[in-house]
């Protein structure tokens, strides 16, 4: 999850009115219904980002085939369904990007809903460059170009291998998209740093666009240099070195100052306050869900390399990372989950 410059904020009205008449449809398909076990049919949030799928379905597979709950999804925007999430509506939110929804705290502290977990809390963003560029890759014939370079500050004396196509004397750095919080943190931080002076920052029309830019420079194994973010299909494909910054420092980011790293985001695991009576033991096995930014990378990768939905990397991470999902899980519910697959 990437920060983002907000669009302009939609009325409390119609916010309301768009969460209603989701969460009625919700409700007139039979989310709620239970079973014929008499288990109550419980709800995923599913905001708009493939991560978010990938986690929801490796929750679904242990839920349905450990505990015997169906489930379902209920997608939407980040507000409707966080708001979807504090009504009860929604049961189960697998990926709360926590400083992205302002009133987290607030509903935390009104007891309408549950963190149980970090799910990760390892995620990056800023100025990478592909490894190659530093350490070179002889399996490919690649010599390091700038074997020095490891503080975004070094980049002074590496705009040469940068180079812009447009205006051969300076560098060019690809930066966030327009209309993006990263694209005025990213430009701050270039202007700070006195970039300015070597580079110009290019910025991509689409996140497609930002990602053909690194898969083609890779694949020719020429320099790049650019921001992106984790996790992503990118990372768990292909290997990029983040810069390295002084850590991030919360005083300086307030004075949007921005010469420190970015700070990672806490992305919890969280229920509705009634999971705790509803589902109690749904909530031990979420309370010990955790995952990475590293894992999540892959599992994003699979599905991008092999044209597969969400269902399918979850069965896929199911396989691969068997002694991390069984230590979230007693061993009865383990052994039904593993004779599911």
């Amino acid at each position: 999850m990437v920060i983002k410059k907000n669009k302009p904020m939609l009325t409390a009205a119609l916010v309301l009115l768009l969460a209603t008449t989701m969460l009625l449809a919700v409700g007139c398909s039979g989310g709620a219904k239970a079973d014929a076990e008499g288990k109550p049919k419980l709800i995923l949030a599913e905001p708009d980002w493939e991560s978010v799928k990938f986690h929801n379905e490796i929750a679904r597979f242990i839920i349905e085939n450990g505990y015997g709950y169906p489930t379902d999804t209920l997608p939407g925007s980040t507000p409707v369904t966080f708001l979807g999430l504090r009504q009860g509506d929604i049961d189960i939110y697998m990926e709360v990007w926590t400083d992205n929804i302002p009133d987290y705290q607030a509903a935390l502290e009104a007891g309408d809903i549950k963190e149980l977990a970090v799910n990760f809390a390892d995620n990056r963003q800023g100025i990478y460059v592909p490894t190659y560029v530093i350490k070179g890759d002889p399996a490919r014939g690649i010599e390091p170009l700038a074997p020095d370079l490891k503080n975004i500050t070094d980049l002074a004396k590496y705009w040469q291998i940068f180079r812009d196509p447009e205006d051969k004397n300076k560098g060019r750095i690809i930066g966030s998209l327009p209309g993006w919080a990263a694209d005025v943190i990213i430009t701050t931080k270039i202007e700070q740093y006195g970039l300015n002076k070597y580079y110009n920052i290019f910025r991509p029309g689409s996140a497609a666009a930002l990602d053909t830019s690194i898969v083609q420079a890779y694949e020719k194994g020429e320099p790049w240099l650019g921001y992106y973010w984790e996790p992503t299909w990118i990372f768990g494909k292909y290997d990029l070195t983040l810069l390295e910054e002084d850590p991030y420092n919360k005083d300086e980011w307030t004075r949007n100052i921005y010469t420190t790293a970015f700070p990672a985001v806490p992305v919890t695991v969280c229920v509705n306050k009634n999971m705790t009576s509803k589902a109690p033991e749904l909530v031990e096995f979420l309370s010990n869900y955790k995952t990475s930014s590293s894992i999540t990378s892959e599992g994003l990768a699979y599905m991008q390399e092999n044209n597969a939905g969400a269902a399918e990397a979850a069965r896929w991470f199911l396989e691969n990372y068997r002694d991390l999902w069984k230590s979230w899980l007693p061993e009865d519910v383990a052994r039904k989950v593993e004779a599911a697959l």
